[in-house]
């Protein structure tokens, strides 16, 4: 055999024999894949925290089962299990990049072995999250599953999930119990739950990705997440939850007052005509039950044109302590306006409980039905029926009015703005009155609703709004104002805005209100339906800029011309010399560079016509969006003036609307500074800047006007450091009650609880219906204020008709979680803000319902609120002291201390921190501080509302160091910024937070509320209403976890150590070679170094 023929039977050997090699490598490797589907990357934690990583906290794996007095053998099936501690918040926890092991399509089932450790109360939830990060979009997180957790053993937290994309990030992460909880982890599995049969149609697919085999419409079917989807018909509920992972959840539905109360979810968007749905559930019945009674699952058909449906599905006898399964089918013929599935029927005062529910689709053809299903318009889910008024006034009723329906009205002028006719309110009787519409029915508490209309007057203009009117089961009304407008005779207007009801309505009625009696309100179209969900905020993107860089053209006017400016109307303008030659002094406070010194020269603007003539410039192409600028000016009036105070205004005009930039008012012939602030969100065409203000006839002048950027990040730094001055003090931790030898080379972990900095923030009656507004709250804040509830118009509408329920219950519920609270406000100076039967009364009768009116609130209340705003708003307004006398304001302080001594009387008032408004500089607060206390009243203490728009740290401090001369505690009362960009929201928060706690005279800060639709400004939230914490809200979370000290050492030899920390309270923990110790401590207030023994 020739060499060349051996040579390629070899090679054919060869081949042959890689190709069985090679399929026996991939043989070995599939059935290793089949071995070990985990995805996740060292689920048992065999090799510690590899591969994982702790989001914002600390972990570490350990050996020892916490529910077992046992060490685990080498040969337990659990290698350790994972600690997450030092957790400062619920959502940190443990987390694990997958992106690279996860796929398009393909669900996952996830596994985790979980419990917990610490100081926490019942249940605490632990959750399931992944995370999908995009480069070129805000972040989505898909929830996989939770449980409740148990300090006791271990419990299983099952889910899964799928994604349809692959995004530039995948995270896995594990999150959940309250802040100071240990999370523990045992093991966390995710698997592939795809189907192995490769022969599977890309149609069969499709239609299983879209209606899957056994398709459950019912949303959280076993209540596994609670209530969410569900809803308690005018009854209550809640969900019963097993910290054994062998036992399941139910629902129990209570305080049922008719049989037809019950449990319900709308199916509308799941359900098509013609096909047959089976439903199983399985109930129970608990209360006065004797033998057995009657459950049924009905469904309602809800119609816009015609009277409401209701079908039997199917009943059963349920009886105590025995779970039943109440079966049925039916069939839906045409798709109605809602469809809704509920369950009813015990008698009233017997609870009904449910475990689950399932509603499958019988039909055989599945890929059929699922284009069915996904082909079916999707129901607009209006609350409101025959919006449009198509079906006449069906619906709708009148409140102390009568309504009729219209083509056309005022022969032809006025006509529908959409669809062929509209309704009016008519023979108005009240300013509450209008057209209505009960949704009791149809609305749920926590879901965010969007009202909109289009309304037109008959005649004048007035303010229309939007109102719903709240009647709960305990008799207690509420009025929450969704939108106003102003309204007019000449064309439609658009009336919009949202609502969110707290607690569940007996009865739930939205109207439309405002214009005088005998005004008729024309209203085209009345829907409302569930609010979209906003998009989250992105950081806006800011153009190139220098801080610090003045873009005023020619201020200091040093070629003596006034190019660059111009004439506001027909005055006329010329330079003038004699003007400081320095900066403003808060413009020389906030640059961060040294300027030179002005020319002297100054813009004179004369033959003034009206106010808001004076010098002007385009500066369009100067002002960057979303940059806050800091206004500073030399300003003076001529003699013409000086006969009475004159404002002088530093305006800008954004394509045709005013925006203030700084205040003053001038009453002499001197040189005043006038400083103020502004930002612009939104582009412009035309941004015109113009000093106005005086009186016609009167001279204005202008010297050495400087805009600029400021260094927000500059500022900050620097707080940080006054903070570290003010709030901290030196702590040296001295260690007893151990033998020294035990003590050396300890190791010791510090950690601060809270901060004793007091935060606080206002709420209303309802929020503390809603569990997320109160665990937001309880989480964050240790005071809180009223809104509106201690108010007098409120405590007393009408003379002798008294409601101090409201106020009673939040006290209580501050009491139950040792909340203090400030009183706002016994009185309030404002006229707009006092009710009509205190206006009308005579000079006596008004001295004497005062006199009642603190006597009743702080005998009531003695003692039970730490502060008082004595009487709101005085620089604002004179309500009292023109009728009452000049002595009345002193009268109410000294009237006060006399009923309650131990509460600090604040005077409280706007706009004395931002340059804002002449009336309420803080030269003018402080002067009435010092008249109230020349005749004697008691004034303990100085509030800053804090209602805040572009804040300049430098203005604030400014303030700040004014006041701070009346030697008396300064609270900001009522904090709030307000942007339509989250992230800029939460710069602004960080600067206010910052300058209040790093300012020695500052005692204290409350918000002015936190929750969306429950502020007193748009965009000022840092909470959305549907209980998601926004961006603002997030950057609140970073500056209280920024005040917090924390320490990691070693027992120096003396046995102790020594650090510098925030005043508040702390754990401390001590590991020695013997034991371990933990115990806490407090950092009292104060700046000189501290001792504190602790006794192990």
């Amino acid at each position: 055999m020739s060499v060349g023929l051996l040579f390629l039977q070899l090679i054919t050997f060869l081949c042959i024999l890689a190709s069985l090699f090679s399929s026996f490598s991939f043989k070995v490797q599939a059935a290793t894949l089949m071995a070990d589907p985990n995805i996740v990357m060292n689920g048992d934690f065999s090799v510690g925290i590899e591969s994982w990583y702790p989001n914002g906290c600390e972990a570490f794996v350990v050996s020892s089962d916490p529910f077992s007095s046992e060490v685990m053998s080498a040969e337990s099936s659990s290698c350790g299990y994972a600690v997450v501690t030092n957790r400062k918040e619920t959502w940190q926890g443990l987390e694990q990049d997958i992106t690279t092991r996860v796929s398009p399509g393909i669900n996952y089932t996830v596994s985790a072995c979980v419990g917990v450790s610490g100081p926490f109360h019942e249940s605490p939830e632990v959750l399931a999250t992944v995370r999908l990060e995009h480069e070129d979009s805000p972040s989505e997180y898909l929830f996989i599953g939770k449980t409740y957790a148990s300090r006791d053993k271990w419990v299983d937290l099952e889910g899964t999930f799928s994604i349809s994309n692959i995004p530039d990030r995948v995270v896995l992460y594990l999150e959940g119990p309250a802040p100071g909880e240990d999370l523990l982890i045992r093991s966390v599995t995710v698997r592939s739950s795809t189907s192995t049969d490769f022969q599977e149609t890309k149609e069969n697919k499709e239609a299983s990705s879209v209606f899957p085999p056994a398709f459950n419409i019912i949303k959280n079917h076993d209540f596994s997440d609670g209530l969410f989807s569900w809803n308690a018909n005018s009854c209550d509920s809640f969900v019963v939850s097993s910290n054994d992972c062998n036992l399941e959840s139910y629902a129990v539905v209570n305080n049922r007052s008719d049989t037809w109360q019950g449990l319900e979810q709308d199916i509308t968007d799941r359900v098509s005509p013609g096909y047959s749905y089976k439903v199983s559930a399985s109930v129970s019945v608990s209360g006065p039950v004797f033998g057995s009674t009657q459950v049924m699952a009905t469904l309602k058909l809800e119609h816009e044109s015609s009277a409401t449906e209701f079908q039997l599905i199917g009943k059963t006898c349920a009886s105590k302590d025995i779970w039943k399964t109440l079966e049925g089918t039916f069939v839906v013929s045409k798709r109605p306006d809602r469809v809704v599935f509920f369950l009813e029927g015990p008698p009233p005062g017997i609870d009904l409980l449910i475990k689950s529910v399932t509603i499958h689709c019988e039909s055989d053809n599945q890929f059929e039905r699922s284009r069915e299903f996904c082909s079916a318009p999707e129901s607009d889910h209006h609350i409101f029926l025959n919006s449009s008024f198509s079906d006449g006034l069906n619906h709708w009723s009148g409140r102390g009015c009568n309504l009729m329906l219209h083509e056309s009205l005022a022969d032809g002028k006025i006509l529908p703005h959409s669809g062929t006719c509209f309704a009016s309110a008519t023979e108005r009787t009240h300013k509450w009155s209008g057209i209505e519409q009960d949704i009791t029915e149809r609305v749920q508490r926590k879901l965010i609703y969007e009202a909109s209309s289009v309304v037109r007057l008959s005649h004048s203009h007035h303010t229309v709004q939007a109102t719903l009117y709240v009647q709960y089961l305990d008799q207690r009304e509420e009025y929450i104002g969704i939108s106003s407008v102003q309204a007019t005779h000449d064309d439609w207007v658009q009336l919009k805005g949202k609502f969110l009801l707290n607690g569940s309505p007996a009865r739930a009625v939205v109207y439309i209100e405002g214009p005088p009696p005998g005004i008729d309100v024309f209203v085209d179209h009345f829907a409302v339906k569930p609010a979209e969900k906003d998009t989250p905020s992105r950081r806006p993107y800011i153009e190139s800029h220098a801080f610090g860089m003045n873009i005023v053209s020619n201020s200091h006017l040093s070629d003596g011309t006034i190019e660059g400016w111009f004439p506001l109307g027909n005055c006329h303008l010329k330079v003038g010399d004699g003007s400081p030659r320095i900066l403003p002094p808060l413009a020389r406070d906030s640059l961060r560079t040294t300027h030179g010194y002005l020319s002297g020269r100054y813009v004179l603007a004369t033959n003034r016509s009206g106010t808001w003539m004076g010098p002007a410039q385009m500066i369009t192409d100067k002002v960057k969006l979303f940059l806050t600028y800091q206004v500073s000016a030399w300003v003076k009036i001529g003699s013409g003036g000086r006969t009475s105070p004159q404002d002088v205004n530093i305006a800008l005009s954004v394509d045709g609307n005013w925006v203030n930039g700084g205040k003053v008012e001038v009453d002499d012939g001197d040189w005043h500074e006038v400083v103020g602030s502004f930002r612009i969100e939104k582009e412009a065409k035309e941004v015109m800047l113009h000093v106005q203000g005086p009186s016609p006839g009167v001279d204005l002048m202008v010297a050495g006007l400087q805009i600029f950027a400021v260094d927000r990040k500059s500022r900050l730094s620097y707080l940080r450091g006054q903070a570290d001055v003010v709030r901290k003090r030196n702590v040296s931790l001295k260690f007893s009650g151990l033998d020294p030898s035990e003590l050396s080379g300890a190791t010791v972990k510090i950690r601060q609880t809270h901060n004793s900095f007091p935060l606080g923030s206002c709420i209303s009656r309802s929020n503390i219906d809603n569990e997320d507004f109160v665990d937001f709250f309880l989480n964050n804040f240790d005071w809180a204020v009223f809104g509106n509830e201690l108010k007098w118009y409120w405590t007393e509408p009408e003379q002798g008709n008294f409601n101090y329920r409201d106020a009673d219950e939040m006290l209580e519920f501050c009491d139950r979680y040792n909340i203090k609270t400030r009183g706002h406000c016994i009185f309030w100076e404002v006229e707009s803000a006092i009710q009509p039967w205190v206006q009308q009364l005579s000079g006596s009768e008004l001295e004497a319902a005062v006199e009642n009116r603190v006597t009743d609130l702080l005998t009531r209340y003695n003692g039970k609120f730490r502060h008082y705003d004595v009487n709101n708003e005085m620089l604002h307004g004179s309500f009292y002291r023109d009728r009452l006398g000049s002595d009345s304001r002193a009268n109410m302080f000294k009237t006060a201390q006399e009923l309650d001594p131990l509460a600090t009387l604040f005077l409280n008032e706007y706009h004395i921190e931002d340059g804002f408004d002449s009336r309420s500089s803080p030269e003018k607060y402080i002067k009435l501080v010092h008249k109230l206390q020349k005749k004697g009243a008691p004034v303990g203490g100085i509030g800053i509302q804090g209602h805040i728009t572009s804040p300049v740290g430098h203005i604030v401090r400014s303030a700040l160091d004014k006041l701070s001369t009346l030697g008396l505690p300064i609270w900001f009362t009522e904090l709030d910024v307000s942007s339509t960009n989250e992230h800029i929201r939460g710069d602004d928060l960080e600067v206010m937070l910052w300058e209040a706690f790093a300012h020695p005279a500052v005692e204290g800060v409350m918000l002015w509320g936190f929750w969306e639709l429950f502020m007193s400004r748009e965009h000022s939230h840092l909470v959305n209403a549907d209980g998601e914490v926004n961006e603002a809200g997030k950057r609140f979370l970073e500056i209280k976890r920024e005040w917090l000290s924390f320490v990691d050492g070693v027992m120096e030899d003396e046995g102790g150590l020594e650090f510098r920390g925030y005043h508040g309270s702390y754990t401390v923990e001590v590991v020695t070679s013997e034991s371990k110790y933990v115990t806490n401590f407090v950092v009292d207030k104060g700046n000189s170094p501290i001792d504190v023994i602790i006794d192990l």
